[in-house]
């Protein structure tokens, strides 16, 4: 419990998780008080979970920030992989705080990267991240996010995106006849149909479905028994069976040429950053193999991506202090 007056609240708003935080102005970056964790897919709506941390922590607040997966508009938000709608007015009707803002999920993470430590990082290459320059950010999680990172007259400016849900746009043969599988069941492929936890599932379907690989018994009770994602990328790191470490490779493969294609699209010679939950499980799989050479794969703008930095966020909760960062920011307008 505490009644400090000088703390904000922030949350991180996920189709698996809730976050929720209070912090306090830090010398660097919002220091956090107390963080919990809620299911999102246990709760009725965001105002629940609200509810059920204002009820533990009793906080006196008037400033709060929410990063949440899904478009923001005109303050309010339908969640991309929940049946929930969010909106700025809906939590002030309830709470009374004077202030609320809503913002997307990777435009808070985003907001947080200025602010990471080389602890907080893994680099995948060699290049030298350069400030004053733009970043660009894809995370592979639930589903897929993608956002910018632009510089300001006075800092940088986070650039909400749904670039997750463009085309997804096949390399070779075998991603082709992955899209027209997808194809028949989804009709439109989106990136995210590949890039999430579910496309990894989809793409190992495929796998198995086309007969390249026949899936043992064992393998299928496990995929039926457990996060059909969890297990494949578990299984494929211990190449404990080829068609779990295809799958994988292929879903880094892709990841490798999405975010090439957003390094080019935005100019991000700042740097491109790897967000989400799914990066920091499967690090030695990006470093090891064909992510980078997917990434630099662009044709006569090879030296040019060979330069741009890309790294790994390892910090679980980049988009709630990326979140805390812009309620304060709110505070002091």
């Amino acid at each position: 419990m505490t009644d400090n007056k000088s703390l904000i609240l922030a949350g991180d708003i996920g189709g698996t998780k809730t976050n929720l935080g209070l912090f306090l102005r830090g010398k660097k970056r919002p220091r956090p008080r107390v963080i919990e964790t809620y299911s999102s897919k246990d709760a009725p709506n965001l105002l629940n979970i609200l509810e059920q941390f204002i009820e533990l922590h009793t906080p006196q607040v008037s400033v709060a920030c929410f990063g949440i997966a899904g478009p923001v508009t005109n303050g309010k938000c339908q969640a991309t992989n929940l049946p929930w709608s969010v909106s700025e007015a809906e939590i002030i009707n309830r709470f009374k705080w004077a202030r609320v803002r809503l913002i997307n999920d990777l435009a808070a993470t985003a907001m947080a990267i200025p602010f990471l430590n080389y602890r907080e990082v893994f680099s995948l290459n060699r290049a030298r991240v350069r400030k004053g320059r733009g970043f660009g950010l894809v995370a592979p999680g639930t589903g897929l996010g993608q956002a910018l990172l632009v510089p300001g007259r006075d800092g940088y400016i986070p650039v909400s995106s749904e670039g997750g849900h463009v085309d997804f746009s096949p390399q070779n043969n075998a991603q082709i006849e992955l899209l027209r599988y997808l194809g028949k069941k989804y009709g439109h492929v989106s990136a995210e149909r590949v890039l999430s936890g579910p496309g990894l599932f989809n793409i190992y379907s495929w796998m198995k479905d086309s007969g390249q690989y026949k899936e043992p018994a064992w393998l299928r009770k496990k995929i039926n028994s457990t996060d059909p994602a969890m297990t494949i990328a578990k299984i494929a790191m211990e190449k404990g069976h080829p068609l779990c470490t295809e799958a994988l490779d292929m879903f880094v493969s892709i990841l490798g040429a999405v975010s090439g294609n957003l390094a080019l699209t935005a100019f991000t010679t700042g740097g491109v950053y790897l967000g989400g939950g799914i990066p920091p499980k499967i690090l030695p799989r990006l470093m090891q193999g064909p992510f980078m050479k997917s990434f630099t794969d662009k044709g006569r703008f090879r030296s040019f991506m060979e330069k741009i930095p890309v790294r790994v966020i390892l910090n679980d909760r980049a988009a709630i202090l990326g979140a805390a960062h812009c309620a304060l920011e709110i505070g002091t307008q």
